[in-house]
């Protein structure tokens, strides 16, 4: 798929780009974003230019799209949001998504708003269906995002996450498109007792 860029009132959620990789860099200094993220520590330069070519390369091979949040205001790099785990080929029509934000741009809201955005282009122009948040236990900063960019939680996974050598509990959300009043090819059947 082609790179596509989303507008909020505040962000631009945009592809990365090379100049972005000093920013990249600065923010994972940050111990949080390695400790509950699948990028390594420490992270240095290379590896900051490496995360925005692999970038590219997901979105030409449609294995996940990520996307730079920056400020409108004066283009400031707030954090990243990924979609990706897409099973789109096996009808399933689902997704997860992830996020990081840089220290420094904590406690705004911007991360909540480049989520909600995100989420409304997988389910309205991917035609995702079930979009999932995951988190590992413990990661309440990702857990205070969800609810705000509409997932709802459904419930703790055992050992679902393989991070760091370990097995690890998970968090988990859905987002599906009625939650945003949304329509969706496939009817929902609740279950029965």
């Amino acid at each position: 798929m082609e790179p596509v860029t989303l507008t909020t009132e505040r962000l631009l959620l945009r592809p990365f780009v090379a100049a972005d990789a000093p920013a990249v860099h600065a923010a994972c200094q940050d111990p949080d974003i390695p400790r509950w993220t699948s990028l390594p520590a420490p992270f240095d330069m290379a590896q900051a230019h490496d995360y925005i070519e692999r970038s590219h390369e997901e979105w030409r091979t449609d294995t996940q799209y990520r996307f730079a949040a920056t400020t409108k205001a004066d283009g400031t790099l707030t954090g990243a949001v990924s979609l990706f785990a897409m099973s789109m080929r096996d009808k399933e029509r689902q997704a997860e998504i992830g996020y990081w934000t840089a220290r420094e741009q904590r406690g705004k809201g911007w991360t909540a708003e480049a989520v909600r955005e995100v989420a409304r282009w997988a389910l309205t122009d991917l035609g995702i269906e079930r979009l999932e948040w995951l988190a590992e236990v413990g990661n309440g900063a990702s857990r205070g995002v969800a609810p705000k960019a509409g997932f709802r939680m459904e419930g703790t996974l055992r050992a679902k996450i393989a991070h760091r050598g370990a097995r690890r509990d998970a968090w988990i959300g859905s987002l599906l498109p009625a939650d945003l009043g949304l329509p969706s090819e496939t009817p929902r059947q609740l279950g029965s007792a």
